[in-house]
């Protein structure tokens, strides 16, 4: 790219600069959107991808495992960013995206055709969690392409709203993910989305890729990228500068420990985590859950762009250490206030609102054995309704022994809410959603201007994809390991257990950048 492309940039009008910013963001954030949408379909069909990929004996270690292939995609993130943050700085921005939108469009596609655990064994969590691992590689690359690109666009004093644009695209993706989600359950029986549907949200996305592909290879460089290349002035060796050198190596550390850490367990908290909470922990009806969720996001989303915009007036550092304090000091109240929503024992059973029936099948393991099945549900008067299933395992001799008891019953709860709890719920995620864009909607500007030209790409990608896909990423397994132990423990209020994490996390993160981070919008390497 000649120097002749920065220099054109230069010398348009503010409406021309303008206007060409809004179709860079527009080509940015559709690839990021669908790079998101691809990642995030995975931990939106979480419980019904345990059943098809894993053992499905234990259920709660099938979930489990299925958190775990899921954090492996965000634990691998950084090793994106390192690889492909340096050929984006060596190379160009545009051209490292392209490949990193090609290889998870791809790897999206093939986890809709792997065969199930019961086809191949245990090929099929290899298989799947090979993908997850690319998946992961290619966020690595993508994110910081895309923030890089349209920071370098951006007029320096409005770099905070132009980059809050590629900030909604990791909540869309997930909004869209849901809605996906919920079209398809919505067109096919659940047989059939439990039977092979569950594929189609996959299988989708290989179409998106191609249209966003052929957007983004009519792309130009960034102007400032452009300008130091024609310059010679591009490094030869990011990674060593980066990380070699002891004094931008502290500004990588700062921008994690001060920043990218906390941000990432409360984006991680107020999406992903509250949608676990609300199926595994309060037993929701999934696909009620998708709705809710979809809501709280939706109404959210805007926020991003109004936190990024007010960060260019006012500073990064106030909005987003804000935001992790207040996060800090309202998740118990609020997940607590979730729990307590949705109370069966205080409901009144309305009369004749109690039906049950019992099925018994073949054991498809033992031929002689069967599975009993103990339906069970409830209408209750303020209109929630709850289908209780409460399984079996049955021998010839009677029901089957373990350490000289019955062995426990395999129980599964599906709670329908009414109107009013419904809404509340939806206000408590949307609240959590707030928090998120308080720290997520600025932290892009903040990392492009802590880092120069010449190795921006390699040194904020980083600690974002470390403080999300490390911190962030494992809070979904780690989060449920900590209710499931508090539960086994017979503590009080296990299902708040999970949240110490989060909490833990963000109040470490918040006394580091409190004490460290710049109070003002750094401009200076441009």
């Amino acid at each position: 790219m000649s120097e002749n492309h920065h220099e054109n940039y230069e010398n348009m009008t503010e409406r021309q600069k303008n206007r060409t910013i809004w179709s860079v963001i527009t080509a940015s954030s559709l690839g990021t959107l669908i790079e998101w949408y691809d990642f995030y379909i995975f931990g939106s069909l979480a419980i019904v991808l345990a059943t098809k990929f894993f053992p499905a004996d234990n259920p709660t270690a099938a979930f489990l495992s299925t958190l775990a292939t899921f954090a492996a995609g965000f634990v691998v993130r950084p090793f994106g960013a390192l690889f492909f943050g340096r050929l984006g700085d060596i190379i160009g921005r545009k051209y490292t995206f392209l490949v990193t939108l090609l290889i998870m469009g791809f790897s999206t596609f093939l986890i809709g055709c792997i065969p199930g655990y019961e086809t191949i064994g245990f090929m099929a969590p290899v298989l799947v969690l090979i993908l997850r691992l690319l998946q992961g590689l290619a966020l690595g690359g993508e994110y910081g392409g895309a923030a890089t690109y349209v920071a370098e666009y951006a007029q320096p004093h409005r770099r905070g709203y132009w980059t809050s644009w590629i900030q909604t695209t990791a909540t869309a993706g997930l909004f869209i993910s849901l809605i996906v989600i919920l079209i398809t359950k919505n067109t096919l029986s659940a047989a059939e989305f439990d039977s092979w549907g569950w594929r189609v949200p996959f299988w989708i996305s290989i179409l998106m890729v191609g249209v966003s592909y052929f957007i983004r290879k009519n792309m130009k460089e960034s102007p400032l990228f452009a300008k130091a290349k024609s310059e010679g002035k591009t490094s030869k060796n990011p990674l060593k500068e980066s990380f070699g050198n002891k004094f931008n190596f502290k500004f990588v550390l700062l921008a994690l420990f001060g920043a990218a850490m906390g941000q990432g367990v409360i984006w991680y908290t107020g999406q992903f985590y509250a949608m676990s909470f609300l199926q595994k922990v309060m037993n929701i009806d999934s696909m009620q859950v998708d709705y809710l969720m979809a809501t709280a996001l939706l109404m959210g989303t805007p926020f991003f762009v109004f936190f990024g915009w007010l960060s260019d007036k006012i500073g990064r550092k106030a909005i987003m250490m804000t935001g992790m304090l207040v996060a800090i000091l309202a998740y118990r109240p609020i997940y607590d206030s979730m729990y307590k929503s949705v109370n069966i024992e205080a409901k009144t059973v309305v009369n004749d609102g109690i039906k049950e029936t019992r099925t018994a099948a073949i054991h498809k393991d033992i031929a002689s054995d069967s599975l009993i099945t103990f339906h069970k549900e409830t209408t209750f008067t303020d209109g929630t309704f709850m289908k209780k299933d409460s399984i079996v395992h049955w021998s010839a001799a009677g029901p089957v022994m373990k350490d000289g008891k019955a062995e426990e019953p395999k129980i599964t709860k599906s709670i329908t809410l009414n109107n009013d709890t419904r809404w509340y719920l939806v206000f408590l995620v949307f609240i959590q959603v707030i928090f998120v864009t308080m720290v997520y909607g600025p932290i892009a500007a903040f990392l492009v201007e802590m880092f120069p030209v010449r190795i921006r790409y390699t040194s904020m990608s980083l600690p974002y994809h470390i403080g999300n896909g490390v911190f962030g990423g494992l809070l979904p397994a780690v989060a449920t390991y900590l209710v499931t132990q508090g539960k086994d423990a017979g503590h009080p209020t296990w299902y708040l257990e999970g949240l110490w994490y989060p909490i833990g996390v963000a109040a470490v993160c918040l006394i580091i950048g409190l004490f460290y981070l710049k109070n003002k919008n750094n401009n200076i390497h441009d």
